[in-house]
């Protein structure tokens, strides 16, 4: 996979959500997993998946993250790696992994997690980069994400 950078020190905000609009809100052509998922995406995950808080009790998301906006591409790239592992999701209400949420785990420290809404469906959650080994660790170890016939309409799986 290719996993390209884009410049974001080098933008305004205003020109880094145009991008996030063009390229995944309103692509030109839908995008589509390796395994032929389609992930919706929607114009106010922006600020979710692209600043991180300054106090992470808080959670505020105060803070526009370069890093983070840097690797903005690698959402679709990671979505569309059949060589991404593939996690179940933890679900922090129930405090219990959840296999409508697959988390895509590439270049060992990169996530991008999807939930599945309906057959072959998914909207997109977040994306970002893992940077304590402790969380990498508990992520390789989670549980496997499991193909189902409710994602996937195939009663052979």
């Amino acid at each position: 996979m290719a996993y390209r950078k884009i410049k974001a020190h080098k933008m305004a905000e205003n020109k880094l959500r145009q991008l996030w609009r063009d390229e995944y809100c309103y692509p030109e052509e839908p995008i589509k997993t390796f395994d032929d998922v389609l992930v919706r995406f929607f114009e106010n995950k922006f600020d979710h998946c692209f600043y991180e808080s300054y106090d992470r009790q808080e959670q505020d998301k105060s803070i526009l993250s370069l890093n983070r906006l840097e690797k903005m591409l690698w959402i679709k790239d990671t979505l569309q790696d059949a060589g991404a592992m593939l996690k179940k999701g933890w679900d922090k209400k129930t405090k219990s992994y959840n296999n409508s949420r697959r988390v895509a785990f590439v270049k060992d420290s990169y996530v991008v997690i999807i939930e599945f809404t309906g057959v072959k469906k998914a909207v997109f959650v977040t994306a970002y980069e893992l940077h304590v080994d402790k969380n990498i660790h508990n992520i390789k170890e989670s549980p496997d994400w499991v193909k189902e016939e409710k994602y996937y309409g195939d009663k052979n799986i």
